[in-house]
């Protein structure tokens, strides 16, 4: 019987209306329902079953898109989360992840709700277990789960009340941009390109290093019928070099000779889809030569090591410095020092949104939509590489399905500005799992070696630390990092006698940059959990030998910044103490009465200045009002996640005095939004909000100023009138006789913030923030000593804020950093070449995450915007450390490198003589 051949049609029912597509042999489900059907809300973060961002219901039944063969669901029922829309079920849990934030950057969200919404239908009150079995395939980066496992077990009851009131600052509103995320309608970086646009392919390096040769291109083009063109350096018509700090701009879009790490692009081929489809990249004429590489800062500062770039003698990039007082004078004079080595790997930032984008031509204008964290950083980075000015480059940013960092950087931006002008059609490009993991920027791996003195007391003394930090082949935000760590090195604490020194040392590895933290995560491992060691040698109790040395307002810090306010450190340690005493307790009576499994406690504290160090760091906002009383927001900061676009328009909306829902919000765009600076630093909140808080202030003036109210007087904007209640007094202003400006708008204002900074001298003295943010966390966890397991029980996290702008999203903010935090102390390590993929590189699931309490600590800044502080990377600082605290109180083992697997851990308990 001679087999039949495959149908090139597939009929079935997709969201209760019969359909008809035709996928290529062998094509993936998620690719048929995205490209041949329009269902862009069908994610793909893995294209291997490992994150379930592209569930999708199946007769009922929940599966990987991505996993599933698309001919296979012929004469099937297939639902995605668009179709679930007039599903009762699915529109309870919709609006229950509205109401406890439970979508953040949203990329995972379709799959979280089709999949929980198959639960529903059969379990309607599910138990917390049978959440975590439903969503144990689906992954989530930003979260933290706990606001997700809420969410769906209480999607059947009654919602949270609205907050009442305008939506002011202080109100815990739901994320404004919250509804396009439930509705899978948020359009992402690979969701903005038409069906059938030309794709682009990347040529990448198969080994560290490689010597390459280029064939004959275009005959290789022409035997390929349908390839457009192929593009190498030859093509740039700018300089082929991008980065994101002045003066460090020395990655090529495009090898030239050599390449410096695994996967560094040095061709890419545009193509139609079903042209790209065929193409055997490992035919391509590149002849590689293999090269000795230096992949650890060990064999990199070696002599005779190979030179990654010529002006960087023994491949350190740069060195940071502070200073104060004298360290190793107060080391020697200390009643009792400690000293130890610590080592932390690459982590990778693992969102489930690969990095993708569309480009395309806008007359002479060349338009780019990609998933970034800075806009304006990118036009920025184009204007070198394309050669145009800003005039002749728009950057309209997508939806962005988490960055923490590493979407700073540019990745898919230079080579679909660069198609889009050679061929002048339309362009797309989506990085594959593995291409993102091989080519976008990681944590720093790090070495650093620490030695701190105590007084008998408990008082600090001397402090010394020296690190080294492998910064891979370009530098990024290298030198961010080195100058970053020696500020931070010290902790919230008081220390007059302190010397820290980083360097960042270029290895053949992928380029490191910035993950959340920016290096003060691997300083603060080795730091706090030195001071468990310390306290113990002083007989202290942890949290008071911290609380003794807590850093108070009107004490300098170690680059003798002293602040007159809102230093919330102590207030933080003494929130936690009440659970750190009852948690101690039953620790020591559970662990009295176990052999194998121990319970055990850390706590540790952690501070972040917020914003750019030392430099200028401004932020504009822009507002106006309509003839008709529409009133608008330029919004540029972009917000991944993290809320900016509520929380900015809340302090703006609190300015004005308007209720925050009659904003109607114009997102980045480089054409229509001043800069806001980059989502970086935990900056937003601080700088663009005050920079929104200007503009409302500014705006509110003009329109008070017009009819000569009072301060105090109550505004309400009404269709084309202002309506102004002064005391006894009522004015209305008619918005239809004012003329417009060139925006259309009668009334506006335009605002800049720029935080006040100082520079730092030869030692690091100076102000290199105008704020902190301050926490502290305490970890609970039991431990298996014959396994070497380690599960983490409970977290309380106290988080000074300044001002909680709004609640609901510190809470999640908080939540989502400690799961980071978790990942990078027990199971994330980043091996280039061997983890290039979500199921050999590990993230925490919904299982891994404990319950998390929040206790928001409010110390006002003077600073920040109705006193409120950065959050984002604080989140994540005290994490890691408070674990292995936790696990030393468990078993009296100390752990020096991370991540603490159970491999690790038992050689460590064998070591110390457990059985």
């Amino acid at each position: 019987m001679m087999d039949r051949p495959l149908s090139t049609t597939t009929d079935f029912t997709l969201n209760g209306a019969l359909t008809s597509a035709s996928p290529q042999p062998g094509e993936r489900l998620s690719r048929m329902l995205r490209e041949r059907c329009g269902a862009r809300e069908v994610k793909v973060g893995c294209d291997a079953g490992d994150c379930g961002a592209c569930t999708v219901l199946v007769d009922g039944a929940p599966v990987c898109a991505c996993l599933t063969p698309a001919h296979q669901v012929a004469g099937r029922r297939v639902d995605t989360l668009r179709g679930l829309s007039n599903d009762p079920v699915a529109e309870r849990l919709s609006d229950s992840f509205l109401a406890h934030g439970a979508a953040q950057c949203g990329i995972c969200t379709p799959g979280m709700m089709v999949a929980t919404t198959a639960l529903l239908r059969e379990t309607p009150e599910p138990t917390e277990t049978q959440v975590l079995d439903a969503l144990g395939g689906v992954l989530c980066r930003c979260t933290g789960y706990r606001k997700i496992i809420q969410a769906v077990m209480r999607a059947g009851a009654p919602l949270l009340a609205a907050p009442a009131g305008d939506g002011h600052s202080g109100t815990a509103i739901p994320r404004l941009d919250g509804a396009g995320k439930v509705a899978g309608t948020e359009a992402y970086g690979d969701d903005v390109a038409p069906a059938g646009t030309l794709e682009i392919l990347l040529v990448g390096a198969p080994y560290p290093r490689a010597g390459f040769t280029l064939g004959d291109i275009e005959s290789w083009r022409s035997a390929h019928a349908g390839v457009v063109s192929v593009l190498t350096a030859a093509d740039l018509p700018g300089r082929n070099r991008f980065g994101v700090m002045p003066g460090f701009e020395d990655q090529p879009v495009f090898a030239e000779t050599e390449t410096r790490f695994r996967g560094e692009p040095v061709a890419a081929i545009v193509a139609p889809p079903e042209v790209a489809a065929t193409l055997d990249l490992a035919l391509f004429p590149v002849t590689w030569t293999r090269l000795d590489a230096v992949e650890n800062i060990a064999d990199a500062t070696a002599p005779g090591a190979p030179q990654l770039h010529p002006d960087r003698a023994g491949n350190v990039m740069v060195t940071g410095f502070v200073a104060c007082g004298d360290a190793e004078a107060a080391l020697a004079a200390s009643g009792v020092v400690v000293e130890a080595r610590y080592a932390t790997p690459f982590v990778e930032h693992a969102y489930i949104e690969p990095e993708a984008g569309y480009a395309y031509l806008d007359g002479d204008k060349v338009v780019v939509h990609a998933c970034t964290q800075a806009p304006v950083l990118d036009r920025d980075g184009l204007q070198m590489v394309l050669g145009l000015g800003p005039d002749r480059i728009r950057i309209i940013p997508t939806g962005v399905g988490g960055g923490f960092g590493a979407k700073l950087d540019m990745s898919v931006q230079p080579y679909l500005a660069i198609a889009a002008l050679k061929t002048g059609q339309p362009v797309r490009l989506a990085y594959s799992r593995v291409q993102s993991m091989q080519m976008s920027t990681k944590r720093h791996p790090s070495e650093l070696h620490l030695r701190i003195g105590a007084s008998t007391d408990g008082r600090l003394k001397g402090f010394s630390l020296q690190g080294r930090f492998n910064t891979g082949a370009y530098a990024s935000w290298g030198p961010t990092v080195a100058n970053r760590v020696p500020v931070h090195g010290s902790g919230p604490y008081f220390i007059r006698d302190y010397r820290a020194e980083a360097q960042g040392v270029h290895t053949h590895c992928p380029p490191s940059g910035a993950f959340r933290g920016f290096g003060v995560p691997q300083a603060a491992i080795a730091q706090e959990t030195l001071f468990d060691e310390l306290a113990e040698k002083l007989g202290l109790d942890p949290l008071e030998f911290r609380l003794i040395n807590a850093l108070a307002t009107g004490q300098p810090t170690v680059c003798g910044q002293v602040f007159t306010q809102g230093v919330g450190i102590r207030a933080c340690l003494q929130a936690l103490k009440p659970d750190w005493t009852r948690e101690r307790a039953a620790a020591e009576a559970f662990n009295a009465g176990n052999t194998v499994l121990k319970h055990g406690v850390g706590i540790a504290a952690g501070w972040y200045g917020c914003g750019n160090t030392s430099l200028p760091n401004p932020s504009t906002i822009k507002c106006g009002i309509r003839a008709d009383g529409t009133l608008v927001l330029h919004q540029g900061a972009m917000d991944i996640g993290q809320g900016a676009n509520t929380v900015i328009t809340q302090l703006f909306a609190t300015a004005l005095g308007i209720p925050t829902h009659r904003i109607e919000l114009i997102g980045p765009d480089t054409d229509l939004t001043p800069d806001a600076g980059k989502t970086s630093a935990s900056r937003q909140t601080f700088v663009t909000g005050n920079a929104a808080r200007l503009a409302g202030a500014a705006l509110r003036a003009a329109i008070l100023t017009r009819v000569n109210a009072g301060p105090e007087a109550t505004l309400t904007l009404d269709q084309g009138r202002i309506h102004v209640t002064d005391t006894d007094r009522a004015h209305v202003i008619d918005l239809t006789d004012l003329p417009a400006d060139a925006d259309g708008y009668v009334l506006g204002a335009t605002e800049t913030y720029d935080p006040p900074t100082k520079p730092l001298d030869k030692n690091g003295q100076g102000v290199p923030y105008a704020q902190f943010g301050y926490a502290a966390h305490l970890a609970v966890v039991e431990i298996d000593t014959r396994l070497g397991t380690i599960r983490p029980l409970r977290f309380t996290a106290a988080h000074d804020v300044g001002h909680a702008v709004n609640p609901a999203l510190v809470e999640g903010q908080v939540e989502g950093g400690i799961a980071q935090g978790l990942g990078m102390a027990l199971m994330e390590e980043y091996i280039p070449g061997r983890t290039d993929n979500l199921h050999d590189y590990l993230i925490p699931t919904i299982g891994d995450v404990p319950p998390i309490e929040t206790l928001i600590i409010e110390d006002p800044d003077e600073h920040g915007p109705y006193g409120a502080k950065g959050l984002g990377e604080h989140a994540l600082i005290p994490t890691a450390p408070a674990l292995l605290n936790a696990i030393r109180h468990a078993t009296g083992v100390a752990i020096r490198q991370t991540p603490v697997t159970p491999a690790r851990l038992r050689a460590a308990l064998k070591e110390a003589g457990h059985d």
